[in-house]
């Protein structure tokens, strides 16, 4: 089997598995449809905050495995001659990368659901993770950011958007800690550090608007609002 058959299969597999909407199915355990109430987002939050703190932690550390396991099974595909042929390093990254965003791309617009899911944050993270040393290590930074901004704020967005915005700075400072160059062979991971990043800020653009406005809601909040375009 060549590299494009063999990465095409596992980018297949990758999307598949990340559109498995966990967030929907703990819902229904329940009885409740997490797209018709609360926010109307499939992801930890609202589920959190619909079902409870233990069923939304749950369906956070399914949706980072959904995005590690198929990246840590690429990295393995991915480690030695692929069929007969040799892979140069930018390119393994590249293809492996292809995957992970696969993951990525199969929980924000899942076949499942009509392509209309969530925004990909805890997917990305597993993805990150499971690209190691340089992605799993900006990932950890990442996601400190995301811990500290969110005990300050109570904002769930607002710290998904700062850990976004992180992701690439943590890449640049893990690589030159370990002497290498983000332009040189890793500029594959640079790319994706940076495209992940803005895809996490088109998709709270909502979110964002909402803050400017001061109607966003915090972390805890008895409030609830409208289903809306708010997946996460």
């Amino acid at each position: 089997m060549n590299v494009g058959l063999t990465v095409a299969g596992l980018a297949v597999a990758a999307y598949l598995i990340g559109g498995i909407p966990f967030g929907l199915l703990a819902g229904w355990t329940r009885g409740i449809d997490v797209r018709r109430a609360g926010s109307g987002n499939i992801g930890a939050t609202n589920v959190s905050r619909l079902l409870g703190r233990g069923y939304g932690v749950a369906v956070f550390v399914l949706d980072v495995l959904k995005g590690l396991l198929p990246t840590l099974a690429a990295g393995r595909a991915l480690a030695g001659p692929v069929g007969e042929a040799e892979v140069s390093e930018p390119v393994r990254y590249l293809c492996w990368l292809l995957i992970g965003a696969a993951c990525v791309l199969g929980h924000n617009y899942p076949l499942y659901l009509g392509f209309r899911g969530g925004k990909g944050v805890s997917t990305s993270l597993g993805v990150a993770l499971g690209i190691y040393p340089l992605l799993t290590w900006a990932g950890v930074l990442a996601f400190a950011v995301w811990g500290v901004v969110l005990a300050i704020s109570r904002y769930v967005s607002l710290a998904s958007v700062a850990a976004g915005l992180a992701f690439p700075v943590g890449f640049a400072v893990v690589a030159r800690w370990q002497g290498r160059s983000v332009v040189g062979e890793l500029w594959p991971l640079l790319v994706f550090s940076v495209l992940l990043a803005v895809m996490v800020v088109i998709r709270h653009r909502a979110n964002l608007a909402r803050l400017r406005a001061g109607t966003e809601a915090r972390i805890g909040s008895s409030r609830a609002r409208p289903p809306s375009d708010t997946r996460s």
